[in-house]
């Protein structure tokens, strides 16, 4: 059994420096589809171009969630884990064909083929999540087995989106893709409580982020029976009272981090930046379930302010680390941060407060600043996640 140093010694691929590891083809993939994607479907919105590419709500979010944030969710966990275990994850032509997979999927719903977009979409996160799933169990790694269990969710989720469409299922669309918001933030949750801290700790000196049990089992608990009761589809005034929690939990969860002490920091405050979002999600969604706002400002406050915020850190940071290099952001890097956040804040703001006369515009605009936070990133770290590491390490 190979040991932690041995795993990151060993030659990875013999297909160049991008099929190293899990991180270098996923990030570049889900950046340059962040930015193209979107920034067709906002000019399709706006009306700058015919409607065609997803127009829909349902695929404009399925595109998002199961195309974009699950590509890096495979990259992060693929680099993740062979940290984690000291064991190989994919690399070379497994991981090509786990990457052409997932671009395969992304041609098959712009296709008029429904059941093999439907199996071939659904068949990448249960991929995934076998590919993990072997390192983990190799090494006895029973804590972070639970990421197996949430990707096959994922796919069954976005099987239920599907099959919606094809008839195989009663639920809603809608419904299944709140399954799927849930897992992510789920994943964020877990993921952001182990690396927030330690990395405000680690890049804020004199900063003392400190993880409360009881918050952390009521945050996450909390977020986890969200979950269950999206899946159990339980009535009102249960799921009400979870979100009061989660909402309160959350936010004292960020609070005990220190957030305002990373002000100077960009690739630590851009981490809390995106966790306050999930506070603010939680809010809205408390206020959408009585029907006071529009449910999908809650959505997008999630998917542009804490996945997009999170997504965008961490590809970032962990780019960085695993390829050698200072984790210092520069002038670009600290201009992606604030572009996504200003994609949130004027989509969220846009839908709850501006006039209906201007309303097109904002989501315009917000889709234009995401489309260039993420293709500023694809372009800055293309060298970086296409060359071998600067440390002349293997990964």
């Amino acid at each position: 059994m190979l040991n932690l140093q041995e795993a990151r010694a060993a030659p990875t691929s013999t297909g160049g420096a991008l099929w190293n590891l899990g991180f270098r083809p996923f990030y570049l993939c889900a950046s340059a589809f962040a930015a193209l994607s979107i920034a067709l479907w906002a000019s399709e919105f706006a009306g700058w171009l015919p409607a065609g590419y997803v127009r829909s709500p349902i695929w404009h979010a399925h595109e998002m969630l199961f195309g974009f944030t699950l590509a890096v969710v495979a990259g992060f966990l693929f680099t993740a884990v062979r940290n984690w275990t000291g064991q190989p994850t994919p690399s070379g032509p497994l991981l090509m064909t786990l990457v052409a997979l997932w671009i395969a999927g992304r041609i098959a719903i712009v296709l008029p083929f429904h059941l093999a977009a439907a199996l071939i979409n659904a068949a990448f996160p249960i991929a995934v999540a076998l590919a993990i799933a072997v390192p983990l169990a190799r090494s006895d790694n029973r804590r972070n087995f639970f990421f197996v269990g949430l990707l096959f969710i994922l796919g069954l989720a976005q099987l239920s989106v599907h099959g919606t469409f094809l008839g195989w299922v009663e639920w809603t669309a809608a419904s299944a893709l709140q399954i799927g918001i849930d897992v992510i933030l789920f994943v964020i949750s877990v993921m952001g409580g182990r690396v927030i801290p330690m990395f405000t700790n680690n890049g804020v000196p004199g900063t003392t982020a400190v993880r409360d049990p009881w918050i952390e089992q009521a945050a996450l608990g909390s977020t986890f029976l969200l979950l269950v009761c999206d899946l159990a589809q339980v009535p009102g005034p249960l799921r009400t009272a979870v979100l009061v929690v989660a909402a309160l939990s959350h936010a004292r969860r960020w609070w005990l981090w220190q957030p305002l002490r990373t002000t100077g920091a960009p690739l630590v405050w851009v981490l809390h930046a995106a966790y306050v979002w999930i506070v603010v999600h939680l809010a809205l969604r408390l206020l959408a379930e009585h029907e006071l706002i529009d449910e999908s400002l809650a959505i997008h406050a999630f998917t542009m302010g804490a996945v997009g915020g999170m997504t965008i850190g961490m590809m970032t940071r962990t780019a960085r680390g695993h390829t050698g290099r200072p984790l210092r952001a520069d002038a670009s890097e600290t201009a992606m941060f604030a572009l996504v956040n200003l994609a949130a804040l004027v989509r969220v703001a846009g839908g709850a407060l501006v006039p209906e006369a201007i309303y097109v515009f904002t989501v315009a605009f917000a889709g234009t600043c995401w489309a260039a936070a993420f293709g500023l990133y694809a372009v800055r770290y293309w060298p970086i996640l296409t060359r071998a590491r600067a440390d002349g390490k293997p990964g």
